[in-house]
């Protein structure tokens, strides 16, 4: 129970599981998607328990307050979770928060609705923003990015072995004629990759690295981990889900160097309280079952990391 029936977020119930959920509790939702993670966490607060959410689209939003605007418990907020600190100083809860859950990446709804442009599989406009309200879209980009650029976002994001033939063949097209739907960019990507990936279109990689570089998800990730530290109240929890290995790096050496705390010369004899670690590492990452991957193939690669605030 919690989520739409129609979407059930990758690693639910583990991910619910590692905020330890107080019924008065307050808990941030970073990415709200289509409100399954918060829908439950509104299910397990009591009257005096708060939960603020965050998205980038305006769709999701709109859903946000169609679904949840009624719930005196609950507050949206359009923008990015980049914003996290000053979004939570806005609602009077910043260092008082409980938990901060991030699902990264894009949504089913945005994977499955052509017109966003996230999905080589179905033919729209070449757009992949995540907040279709502002910023340049990807058909944008590429009809003005020089050829050295494309190739380092394909290869920087994508880890695309084949960034540089891809870059040329863009550039190369959009010569002739405006590069405006998935569908041009994945036949360009296709012709121009010389050989294949077994059971991975040409394609995944370029529209990843793309989609990544649209949206700045990298940069946003680093802005709202570091801000969580001063948002999450002693004690609070901190749960990520990441669907690729940028991400889970991130992530991973975030928390790491968090639970070790400040950095003194080497050899110097220094004592734990002294090092200020702020997180403490909760278990090992969790990976989804196999159960699960075969319900939803997009489970394969996601990650959930946890950690807890300590106290300062």
């Amino acid at each position: 129970m919690g989520a739409p029936a129609d979407h059930i977020p990758v690693l639910f119930e583990d991910a619910l599981e590692a905020l330890t959920i107080s019924s008065s509790g307050i808990y941030i939702d970073g990415t709200f998607g289509r409100g399954g993670h918060s829908g439950a966490i509104l299910q397990r607060l009591g009257s005096d328990g708060r939960l603020l959410a965050i998205d980038k689209d305006p769709e999701a939003v709109a859903y946000a307050e169609q679904m949840f605007g009624g719930d005196e418990r609950f507050s949206i907020r359009h923008g990015s979770f980049a914003m996290l600190e000053q979004l939570a100083q806005q609602d009077g809860v910043a260092g008082s928060v409980d938990g901060v859950l991030l699902d990264l990446g894009v949504s089913s709804p945005q994977l499955d609705d052509p017109a966003r442009g996230f999905s080589f599989l179905r033919n729209g406009p070449l757009d992949m923003r995540m907040d279709s309200s502002s910023g340049m879209s990807a058909a944008q980009w590429l009809a003005i990015a020089e050829a050295k650029d494309i190739s380092q976002v394909l290869k920087e994001y994508g880890d695309e072995k084949f960034a540089k033939r891809i870059a040329r063949a863009i550039v190369e097209t959009r010569q002739e004629q405006p590069i405006d739907t998935t569908g041009q960019l994945a036949a360009i990507i296709e012709q121009a990759v010389p050989t294949r990936e077994r059971e991975k279109h040409p394609a995944t990689r370029s529209f990843q690295a793309i989609r990544i570089y649209i949206n700045t998800e990298l940069d946003d990730l680093r802005k709202c981990l570091d801000q969580s530290l001063r948002v999450l109240a002693p004690g609070g929890r901190l749960a990520v889900v990441s669907f690729h290995s940028l991400e889970d790096r991130i992530v991973k050496r975030f928390i790491r160097e968090s639970a070790r705390g400040d950095d003194f010369p080497v050899g110097l004899p220094v004592t734990q309280e002294q090092l200020q670690p702020k997180l403490r590492v909760v278990g090992k990452a969790i990976h989804p079952s196999a159960e699960e991957i075969d319900m939803n193939p997009r489970a394969r690669s996601a990650v959930l990391r946890v950690a807890e605030r300590l106290a300062a």
